[in-house]
């Protein structure tokens, strides 16, 4: 007696789902690891301002253009460091990253004038560059078009997590360490979450697998279970077979305008968290890194929801134009409430919850449609052109801070760039991101 088609093939489903949900235990959390560790070291600036600008006496737009810096050397790099990652393998060169993300990291603790912070934050933008749309890549080896969405929201659910833990660590690093060995606060708060980096890199070289054929933890029959997926996957992939192909495709130079205008949104976040706080009157460093935390909890929740109901629905658009607007409607409302804490902070929390729920989805875009050889190279142009928004967005918020004394003006143009974002999604083929 022979079993049905349908009890065979959800037989068969169930095999794959137990296959990929073993390969995200393995890999995922990792990586989220390794993420909340970079961003901590990317962003952990903001909290150091506190201190670090009265100290060495940076004006706002001195400390927005150094923030924004840290985004020239990560465009300027990015493409190559992604193309050494598929020439040598991710285990090899992200552990690279980290390590030398890490040591510059640390010599922050020596800046000592405005010439030196440029310097470091350019070159920390070097050294980390690559590591972010290297994991993209690394995703797309391991899982198909249908279920990355969730995987990436889970892997950047690194960034609130950052905010959520790295905030109130930060401000309590710079009170319970002020002073110590002669040091300030902001000081040791450079060296301590550097070391961090410094570890995971070297366990880098030990934990991840280049790619599915080499993963020891698998099965041969988990192994074909991946491979057949990732294969028929790529069967609807747009394939460049030189790589410079990708510069050619105009759907890249879109991805590369809706990047920029969700991470407008992002870094004005990241960035400048903990002086948006501190101006609704809130003082101490500790009681500032607590109430930071709190847009990001919204966000790692709101996040995970979309990323979910993105891969259920195979829908990928509106996923990310309702969040965007979210953050749009968010920074309104928190530039009109900037005198009362409690208010600012739910429209704050409101716009994080958007914002960085964008982030992962959007990525849903660009791997739907590239592959081949120039995949690497078209992730990495489109994170490294939609980051410089990472630039333009703490330079433009500091200059416009020092001209009007106030972050009202600066979170309207960043409401107004999340609109145009979500413009630019619904102009994207439904048919071909929708998988």
């Amino acid at each position: 007696m022979s079993i049905p088609i349908t009890a065979s093939a959800s037989a068969d489903v169930a095999r794959e789902n137990a296959v990929f949900r073993k390969v995200v235990r393995r890999i995922v959390p990792f990586l989220v690891l390794c993420y909340v560790v970079s961003y901590l070291d990317r962003v952990n600036v903001g909290f150091a301002k506190l201190q670090m600008a009265d100290d060495l006496g940076f004006s706002e737009a001195a400390y927005g253009l150094g923030a924004g810096l840290f985004f020239i050397g990560y465009f300027l790099f990015e493409v190559p460091s992604n193309l050494m990652l598929q020439r040598v393998g991710a285990r090899t060169w992200n552990a690279r990253i980290m390590i030398s993300w890490g040591l510059v990291s640390a010599a922050f603790m020596f800046v000592h004038n405005e010439a030196m912070f440029y310097v470091l934050r350019f070159l920390l933008g070097a050294a980390e560059a690559g590591f972010y749309p290297g994991v993209i890549l690394y995703c797309t080896y391991w899982f198909p078009s249908h279920r990355r969405a969730r995987v990436i929201a889970l892997f950047m659910s690194a960034i609130p997590v950052a905010g959520i833990f790295g905030n109130p660590l930060s401000g309590w690093i710079m009170d319970r360490f002020q002073g110590v060995n002669g040091w300030e606060g902001w000081q040791w708060m450079f060296l301590l979450e550097a070391i961090p980096a410094l570890l995971i890199g070297v366990a880098t070289l030990f934990y991840l697998d280049n790619s599915v054929r080499a993963a020891k933890w698998l099965t041969d029959e988990e192994k074909a279970v991946v491979e057949r997926a990732i294969a028929e996957d790529a069967a609807h992939q747009t394939v460049h077979g030189r790589v410079w192909d990708a510069f050619r495709e105009p759907k890249v130079w879109l991805m590369c305008l809706i990047y920029f205008c969700f991470v407008m949104g992002q870094y004005a976040l990241t960035f400048w968290m903990p002086t948006f706080i501190e101006s609704t009157g809130i003082e101490g460093n500790l009681a500032i890194g607590l109430l930071s935390a709190v847009p990001f909890l919204a966000a790692l929740v709101t996040m995970n929801l979309f990323g979910r109901s993105a891969d259920k629905r195979r829908e990928r658009r509106w996923h990310l134009v309702v969040p965007s607007l979210m953050g749009a409607v968010g920074f309104s409302l928190a530039a009109g409430w900037s005198g009362s804490t409690a208010l600012s902070l739910a429209a704050l929390s409101f716009a994080a919850a958007g914002v960085l729920t964008c982030a992962p989805l959007f990525w849903s875009l660009p791997t739907a449609f590239l592959g081949g050889t120039a995949a690497a190279v078209g992730l990495a142009a489109i994170n490294s052109v939609g980051n410089l928004a990472g630039f333009v967005s703490p330079y433009m918020i500091g200059a416009l801070k020092d001209a009007t004394g106030s972050t009202s003006l600066p979170m309207y143009v960043l409401a107004l760039s999340l609109v145009a974002g979500a413009a630019a999604v619904l102009t994207t083929d439904k048919h071909v991101v929708n998988r």
